[in-house]
């Protein structure tokens, strides 16, 4: 899991093994293999860190 802050300052985990895309609009919106769509203060570049960090620790 990895740890992402809504607008509102909100912290949250999300499985960054559903995440389908992520696309900024200016806001960063992460859309999930769900349908799902969450909108987070992390620019899309902290977020593409944080899932190859996630990945990184899970396969060393």
């Amino acid at each position: 899991m990895i740890e992402v802050t809504r607008l509102n300052g909100t912290k949250i985990l999300i499985n960054p093994d559903l995440i389908e895309f992520v696309e900024e609009t200016p806001d960063t919106v992460i859309s999930f293999t769900t349908g799902r769509k969450i909108i987070v203060k992390e620019s899309r570049q902290e977020m593409k860190n944080l899932v190859k960090l996630y990945r990184k620790d899970i396969f060393t």
